[in-house]
């Protein structure tokens, strides 16, 4: 059974993708998976030992037409986007049966939950959405010390970001127990330079700036390591949950019911609610941004605290 899969557009989305490719992929005997989408989405899932095959999706109407004709035949055609493109390529796929995800049949429940029902319609099934599932190595952790990641980036927008003084304030009270790792990815070196900055001069110096150094895979295995995550409603977040790492997600202007952590009994989530919120936009529309300037350093902390891990530190930050 030959099957191309167009993966969603965000690593995010990606990631939590995933229980539906599991069940698409149990559904038949010996499947043989291609994979076309981003860079950063196929780096997510082309590690599956199913997967033969991967493409990196063209941006023009002329381009995807080349790209899908020498594809080949396929049995089946299973894009996760709803966009115009993607309705393109899948008129031009060469595939017996063809689904695409649409996001307006989609409107409630856990993003998890709406790819698995995307799937669960097309094959005429009922499986239940599993664990995030993602198949990479990743090395194990060298040294004692507990590692504490801060991802202060998201590349969806500023909208969704918490400021920088916030995270250094967090891990800088963190340090005395936990190693810090930045990251982000190219947008997000300012911020994370910031950061940087700060922890300079609150006399941090066990910290390591990874913002924009490390490939998809080299992100994987760094999270996988983590002992705790801070961190904006992002792709690296959703890695995060994949492997169950402690993490604590600050929510601004995105909706957490529907992009929250997937079955990670370890993750707690901080919103202010607002009445503005979720705006669902990419910049702050009313210019104030106070769904993530609200929320400070405190918060956070004791949101650490109550997920009752080991040693965490209950120093508060002014």
């Amino acid at each position: 059974m030959k099957i191309l899969i167009e993966l969603p557009t965000w690593l995010g989305d990606t990631v939590m993708a995933t229980p539906a490719i599991e069940n698409l992929i149990k559904h038949y005997s010996d499947p043989e998976i291609t994979l076309i989408g981003s860079h950063s989405a196929i780096d997510v899932i082309k590690s599956h030992p199913r997967v033969k095959k991967s493409y990196i999706t063209k941006n023009t109407y002329i381009e995807i037409y080349r790209t899908t004709k020498a594809l080949g035949m396929f049995d089946l055609f299973f894009s996760f986007r709803g966009s115009l493109r993607s309705t393109y390529m899948k008129f031009c796929i060469d595939a017996i049966h063809k689904y695409q995800f649409k996001k307006k049949m989609y409107v409630s429940g856990h993003q998890v939950e709406k790819y698995n029902q995307f799937i669960n319609e097309s094959l005429n099934i009922q499986s239940p959405p599993g664990k995030l599932s993602l198949h990479n190595t990743t090395e194990k952790k060298i040294g004692k010390n507990k590692i504490l990641g801060i991802n202060p980036g998201a590349s969806y927008g500023e909208a969704k970001q918490w400021h920088s003084e916030g995270f250094s304030n967090v891990a800088s009270a963190l340090s005395h127990q936990y190693d810090i790792v930045i990251f982000g990815g190219p947008l997000d070196e300012n911020i994370a330079q910031e950061i940087e900055i700060n922890l300079i001069e609150k006399g941090v110096k066990n910290y390591q700036n990874l913002a924009s150094k490390t490939s998809i895979l080299e992100l994987i295995s760094q999270i996988a390591n983590l002992d705790l995550l801070i961190t904006g409603d992002s792709g690296p977040m959703h890695i995060a949950g994949a492997f169950e790492v402690p993490t604590v997600t600050i929510f601004g202007p995105t909706r957490d019911n529907e992009t929250s952590q997937w079955l990670n009994k370890k993750s707690i989530n901080i919103k202010k609610n607002l009445e503005c919120q979720p705006c669902m936009k990419r910049v702050c529309p009313l210019g104030h941004h106070d769904c993530m300037k609200l929320i400070n350093s405190k918060e956070v902390l004791n949101a650490i605290e109550s997920l009752d891990l080991r040693d965490v530190t209950k120093r508060l930050v002014n």
